[in-house]
């Protein structure tokens, strides 16, 4: 269906691909993979057409259609959610405008002379979009919108409204309504809860046309895409399983390539050593001169590139007191819309707490009372005694000083620290070389979020507030942030629609629901097991 033959790009100076290859089959799903710069938004934009190979050829099935979803979204207003979402299918969205039109111009007595044109148009067009299931659309689109959280006034609402990461979901969802005969989905779990990555991912898994995606959430991925294509070095690499096989196969590719590369020095330096030792000898010129001929000729085996994987290693935080938070009674609304009603929570030393619950249950809202950031209508919050706390949320990133550099925005931050170790901590975050160097007004929102969470977790608190922690992390410093928050000693109290990183870093759950607020000692996994779901409200294994 897609074929990339042999394809070169160049952006710049930098080399994105040399004679490269891949293809994707009918009903494949297939996750692409590489570091950041690697060339994925490149390829996509090859295989939609908006970018050319310098060489070799782009070859796509004739009268295939692709739907192509970004992180680049167009500008939206003026129309509902459900109407731009309808605009992205074609022929269908043009043919219920025109039909719109008609209807008024038989309602229109000025055109009383023309009206029975008008009609025979109107029976070809509303013949045409019935042919396409146009009267389904809507129920299709809305059904689409619900799947990614949206409520009916959201839906029915102005999407220039709306804000960038709800377009980000009408964007996504113009594709998905679409089905077309390929999907590349660049990026699709961003900006998604957990419900919304659920119901994708069944959506995803359903989808019989070819797939090919990126994303840095691993849970997602996996259960997704039986093939992994990854970028490395400026080839394209094929490997068939999930994102685990992929690991194990490349492990075992890394360690048989260095195997032969030491094999082949330990050789070379063998017959270099013959031949600087007799190459003086009149009596050995036949034999040096031979070794020197079969050296030049031997292909040399090149040693693996190492990914470097930087850990971050906590220092101890202070100890707190045993009794962490306590909210006794809380009432909590906005408006007429009632949040909490007399919720009562504690949270003691080590625990680490996950959130859960639907969109607008109030999780965002609990971690803003327990850090300050919003005062209860009624009720107590109170933090025990020797509590130093850590708060990271969305607009954290806001509060940034866009003239200040990577570096000086730590040095500010910790003005006694060593060079060094502050030039680690950046390494750890993925800011490396001259990285440090960039002003902190160009950096994007994953550079942002990954700064202010180096910032937060240097001098270590002993009560982390996170509110969507890993939304723009890519893998590699998602699992960093997942191995150093494992040994962390304090207490933790998150929200997370990252299930890798529920699972691994909970030990308790407060899942908040319209029928009532419910705790669950054990983490997350513990939470699916006993209640066969992996989001409150969503049906059993669905």
């Amino acid at each position: 269906m897609i074929r990339l033959d042999n394809i070169s790009k160049q952006n710049g100076h930098q080399i994105l691909f040399i004679d490269a290859s891949m293809g994707i089959q009918k009903g494949e799903k297939v996750g692409l993979v590489g570091p950041n710069g690697a060339g994925k938004t490149t390829l996509f934009r090859m295989m939609t057409g908006q970018e050319q190979p310098d060489d070799g050829q782009v070859a796509i099935d004739s009268g295939m259609t692709i739907g192509y979803f970004s992180q680049e979204v167009g500008e939206m207003s003026g129309q509902s959610a459900v109407a731009a979402v309808m605009d992205g299918v074609g022929p269908v969205s043009a043919l219920a405008a025109e039909m719109a039109e008609l209807e008024a111009a038989m309602a229109d007595p000025d055109q009383l002379e023309a009206f029975d044109t008008i009609i025979e148009r109107y029976g070809e067009v509303q013949g045409r979009f019935e042919e396409l299931d146009g009267y389904a659309l809507e129920a299709r689109a809305r059904e689409v919108l619900a799947g990614l959280s949206f409520s009916q006034e959201r839906m029915d609402g102005d999407v220039g409204l709306l804000s960038g990461g709800w377009k980000m979901r009408v964007a996504l969802a113009r594709i998905l309504l679409m089905r077309p005969d390929g999907m590349l989905l660049d990026e699709p779990s961003n900006h998604l809860d957990l419900e919304s990555l659920i119901w994708l991912e069944a959506f995803l898994k359903n989808y019989d046309g070819a797939l090919l995606m990126t994303s840095h959430d691993r849970a997602f991925m996996n259960r997704i895409i039986g093939k992994v294509v990854e970028i490395d070095g400026g080839t394209l690499i094929t490997y068939s399983g999930d994102l685990d096989f992929y690991d194990q196969q490349r492990a075992l590719t890394e360690a048989q390539r260095q195997a032969q590369f030491e094999r082949q020095q330990a050789m070379l330096a063998k017959e270099i050593k013959f031949i600087e030792r007799f190459k003086a000898r009149a009596s050995h010129a036949a034999q040096v001169q031979s070794r020197v001929k079969k050296l030049d000729k031997i292909e040399r085996v090149e040693a693996p590139r190492r990914r470097q994987a930087v850990q971050f290693e906590f220092r101890s935080p202070p100890r707190s007191g045993d009794d962490v938070l306590n909210l006794r009674d809380v009432h909590k609304g906005y408006g007429e819309l009632s949040i909490y009603a007399g919720l009562d929570f504690k949270v003691r030393r080590k625990e680490r707490w996950c959130i859960l619950g639907a969109n607008g249950a109030g999780k965002s809202t609990l971690l803003k009372l327990v850090a300050g950031d919003a005062k209860p209508d009624k009720g107590t919050v109170t933090v025990g005694a020797s509590v130093k706390m850590g708060y990271f949320a969305q607009h954290s990133m806001d509060l940034l000083d866009g003239e200040e550099t990577i570096f000086e925005s730590l040095e500010g931050a910790f003005p006694q620290a060593p060079q060094g170790a502050l030039r680690t901590l950046a390494g750890c975050f993925g800011f490396s070389g001259d990285d440090v160097e960039k002003p902190c007004r160009v950096l994007s929102g994953g550079e942002k979020a990954r700064l202010v969470m180096a910032r937060m977790l240097f001098d270590p608190p002993n009560l982390l507030v996170l509110d969507e922690p890993t939304n723009h992390l890519d893998m590699v410093t998602k699992e960093m942030l997942v191995a150093a928050l494992a040994d962390f000693e304090g207490t933790m109290l998150f929200v997370s629609h990252d299930r890798h990183f529920l699972g691994a870093l909970s030990n308790r759950v407060l899942e908040l629901t319209p029928e009532g607020v419910h705790q669950y000692g054990g983490g997350y996994t513990e939470y699916v097991a006993r209640t066969g779901q992996e989001a409150p409200g969503l049906h059993p294994g669905g």
